[in-house]
């Protein structure tokens, strides 16, 4: 198992942030490169359960979202099939991996900004692992 983390200062307010990726379904809105997403089973964006489709640079991935907190701010969601490295300069590519990412915000009193952290838990196989986790912080 290896781990990817990101985090960034954004400068807005946390309910302005949280009002845009609350919403599973709004993936497009926020993520550069999703061209479309879908809920499936009529469930709502906020709904633990609800599944996802979207669109990524050309190719569908399917995520269930695991978790969603309005109080803390939080959403988890797992990947329902392993996900193929893309591929890149022609040598081998990693063997899919399953993997789980949780968004989270936090305010930031001063200025009224918001600070955002993402991580993922990948199951990669080990030789695998820094690729892996290397794609995904960036």
């Amino acid at each position: 198992m290896t781990q990817a983390y990101y985090s960034a200062v954004l400068d807005r307010p946390l309910d302005e942030v949280w009002s845009l990726i609350r919403d599973f379904n709004n993936y497009p809105a926020y993520i550069e490169g999703v061209s479309e997403s879908v809920i499936e089973d009529d469930k709502r964006g906020d709904e633990v359960g609800a599944i996802r489709r979207f669109c990524y640079l050309g190719n569908w991935i399917r995520q269930r979202l695991v978790d969603h907190s309005d109080r803390q701010h939080t959403l988890t969601y797992a990947g329902l099939e392993a996900l193929p490295y893309p591929r890149d300069d022609g040598s081998r590519a990693p063997a899919p991996t399953r993997y789980q990412g949780t968004l989270q915000l936090r305010p930031i009193i001063e200025g009224n900004r918001t600070l955002i952290e993402w991580s993922v838990a990948l199951e990669t196989e080990p030789a695998d692992a820094d690729r892996w986790q290397a794609l995904f912080a960036s």
